[in-house]
């Protein structure tokens, strides 16, 4: 089914046809399917507290969506990991940065299992920050 989104200048593109007037229609299906079918970025993130150095370093097959589970935990108050949500609490947001240490590329292959490369890439960040002073959660 397609849907009206709003009237405008006319504009083309692979998920958008324009008709009369300027209207542009969206095949709300099609977009849904190319989204699902968009490889997500994975690979290794931290959250570091610029205060103390300390840091959690996680891996995940949709890093973005990983840290904005721990930004929205910590918000919360809920978050899992009580050592850095006392410290949020303490010392507030402005303390901390998420950021995204390492991406995967995906594979081709079609049985492909990213989840010893991302454990592999873990230790490694893990060792490379522990060896520059960086403590974790």
């Amino acid at each position: 089914m397609k849907e009206l989104r709003g009237i405008g200048d006319a504009f083309r593109g692979d998920d958008h046809e324009c008709i009369e007037g300027g209207a542009i229609v969206v095949d709300r299906k099609e977009l849904v399917r190319k989204y699902k079918e968009t490889p997500r970025p994975m690979g290794v993130y931290r959250v570091r507290n610029k205060k103390n150095g300390k840091t959690l370093i996680g891996t995940s097959l949709d890093h973005n969506a990983a840290l904005n589970r721990h930004r929205a935990q910590l918000r919360m108050g809920g978050h899992p990991n009580r050592a850095l949500q006392n410290d949020w609490n303490e010392m507030g947001q402005e303390e901390f940065e998420f950021e995204i240490l390492d991406t995967l590329a995906p594979s081709e292959l079609p049985d492909y299992n990213p989840t010893d490369d991302l454990k592999m890439l873990e230790a490694m960040w893990v060792e490379k920050l522990r060896s520059a002073g960086d403590s974790s959660y």
